[in-house]
């Protein structure tokens, strides 16, 4: 199989390395990487205190966590990964 690069402007090789999951125990909500990614990829959701995705309207909130809501939008450039303080992101290299 292929693996999917680019070359940056100055000639180098790159490979893009696509969100592929949130680590939610980890993760604070504090919306750094949802500040950081334009490509309306994430998306912050409530949780319950199961554990449990809610709306923000069906229940008392316990915390919120960052989701990923559009992955197909993401071009594997791993800003939310780099701004993350948590560490929180894992990415994955796509293979055609």
């Amino acid at each position: 199989m292929a693996t999917l690069t680019g070359t940056t402007q100055g000639g180098l090789t790159w490979e893009p390395k696509f969100v592929k999951e949130i680590d939610q125990e980890k993760c604070i909500g504090c919306g750094r990487c949802f500040k950081v990614c334009g490509r309306n990829i994430l998306e912050l959701q409530a949780l319950n205190e199961d554990g449990e995705f809610i709306d923000e309207d069906d229940g008392e909130i316990v915390r919120k966590v960052m989701t990923i809501a559009n992955g197909h939008l993401c071009i594997g450039c791993q800003a939310c990964s780099r701004i993350c303080p948590k560490n929180c992101y894992t990415h994955e290299a796509q293979n055609n």
